[in-house]
């Protein structure tokens, strides 16, 4: 069952052929039998999922079930879940039930979609490994070896490995995109304000966004579909009429412009994967569409303003965990200073209070103007270019990370290194804009993405180009030969 699209489960819980407990408790013996290794779960709850099963088996027999009702899903420990641990993969929050749900995880409920359980992911989502994690590294199931990518690797993973058939994702640099990529999964991250980060535990409030990782740019339109949508209770949640991110996946390609930019294959990209992703644009363009070049000339500025901007909203947001109202508290508090230091100290892992230091640093006095108002305005001209970009074609295509996955442990001492391998998913959270990673081959036999970057609000055509990208590719149908 697991091998099957999004659409085929659910003609075939419509028909009445399967039952959402049957396919549910497929899923949750596979997570038993293979989750030891790969350790891509944080928290699984079979019981509740096994409830909203049969809950969704009744609203299915009552003829009241929609596309997703049924199938179940996966998600990302950054979600609050209602009486589920929410833990953001860290000591700090090891101990905290939610008492809510997020937005998304709402909306997914209304469909009727059972929770298989929470992935693990890097520490409140700061890393581009999974190897933050205060519950130890995810593995990626092509190579036992190697990182997922982070900080969606566990959502990643159990996708790849055939442990969900879906899986919610947060995006704040390249979350969603960078594991699908090196997963060989699909996964978009929509333009800010597409989806509600209401309930989302803040890394960088105006990065995050949320999105879906699924195998295939099909399912991950039915599934923002049921994400996607305003919220009041999301100040930055656009307020505009939800599209059908499904209707134009059959559209033609014909006429498409496609902008390839010089800058994105030069100095520090694998050959293999710039050889991988021209050919995954040369199959697009069998389609009907057309290439031009574009220029994207502050790519390499993308990457320092965002280790300013991004550490400086987790400082300020990071310091609601002080040891007093939730989370973890150190034992034995001398005194109140005592208790924030200790708790604070003892809670958090080193990448965490790295980038809190290098955030509070960038927002003191005497260092505001020269650090984070300068990143301000980079970030400003890195989203300039997108829009001129854009003025020639109509989306951007190239690689999703400079390389395919590394082996575990092999960037933990250089942080440079760990930070440049979002150097191409970066630019886009600066902007603001859509982007969708889609399996485009393999490199060292591990796998590669196609990134494809559109305007803002072009989510649909993205997974219309996704989409028809797969239907003359196979890449995206293969999985680890052990998980098959």
């Amino acid at each position: 069952m697991h091998n099957l699209t999004i659409k085929q489960m659910s003609e075939k819980l419509h028909a009445g052929e399967i039952t959402s407990v049957q396919l549910t408790q497929h899923y949750l013996n596979r997570i038993s039998q293979f989750d030891a290794d790969l350790n891509a779960y944080v928290t699984v709850t079979p019981e509740l999922a096994i409830e909203m099963a049969k809950a969704a088996d009744e609203k299915l027999a009552a003829g009241e079930g929609e596309l997703l009702t049924g199938i179940p899903v996966a998600h990302k420990d950054i979600f609050c879940t209602d009486g589920v641990k929410t833990s953001c993969s860290s000591k700090m929050l090891d101990n905290f039930i939610a008492p809510y749900d997020a937005h998304v995880v709402t909306q997914l409920k209304k469909v009727g979609m059972p929770i298989l359980g929470k992935t693990n992911m890097d520490e409140f989502a700061m890393g581009s490994s999974s190897e933050s994690s205060y519950y130890g590294p995810t593995k990626n199931p092509w190579d036992l070896n190697a990182v997922p990518g982070g900080s969606s690797g566990g959502a990643a993973a159990v996708i790849a490995a055939g442990l969900a058939p879906m899986a919610t994702g947060t995006d704040t640099g390249g979350s969603i995109r960078q594991p699908a990529s090196f997963c060989g999964i699909t996964g978009i991250k929509p333009t800010y304000g597409s989806v509600s980060r209401f309930g989302i535990v803040a890394y960088a409030s105006s990065f995050d966004q949320a999105g879906p990782m699924t195998r295939s740019a099909e399912d991950s339109a039915w599934m923002l579909n049921a994400m996607a949508g305003f919220d009041e209770r999301d100040s930055t949640s656009a307020d505009r009429p939800t599209p059908d991110y499904a209707a134009e996946l059959e559209n033609s390609l014909k006429g498409l412009k496609i902008g390839v930019p010089a800058e994105y294959f030069g100095e520090g990209l694998d050959t293999e994967v710039e050889k991988l992703v021209r050919n995954a644009i040369a199959e697009v363009e069998k389609l009907g569409a057309e290439t031009v070049e574009v220029h994207l000339p502050n790519k390499d500025l993308a990457v320092p303003s965002y280790y300013v901007l991004a550490p400086a909203e987790a400082s300020s947001n990071l310091s609601r965990f002080d040891g007093v109202r939730f989370g973890y508290r150190c034992e034995n508090p001398k005194d109140l200073q005592d208790l924030y230091r200790r708790s604070r100290s003892e809670g958090f892992g080193p990448e965490v209070k790295r980038r809190i230091m290098v955030g509070a640093y960038a927002l003191s006095a005497g260092f505001y103007d020269a650090y984070y108002l300068k990143a301000q305005k980079l970030r400003r001209m890195v989203r300039d270019d997108f829009t001129k970009a854009f003025e020639s074609c109509d989306v951007i295509m190239g690689p999703v990370a400079p390389s395919p996955a590394f082996n575990i442990g092999e960037k933990s001492d250089d942080q440079v290194s760990m930070y440049l391998s979002d150097l191409y998913t970066i630019p886009v959270n600066l902007a603001g804009l859509p982007g969708l990673s889609v399996p485009a081959g393999f490199a060292n036999n591990r796998p590669v993405g196609l990134h494809i970057v559109g305007p803002y609000f072009s989510e649909a055509k993205l997974l219309n180009i996704g989409h028809q990208f797969q239907q003359v590719t196979d890449w995206h149908k293969q999985m680890p030969e052990q998980y098959q």
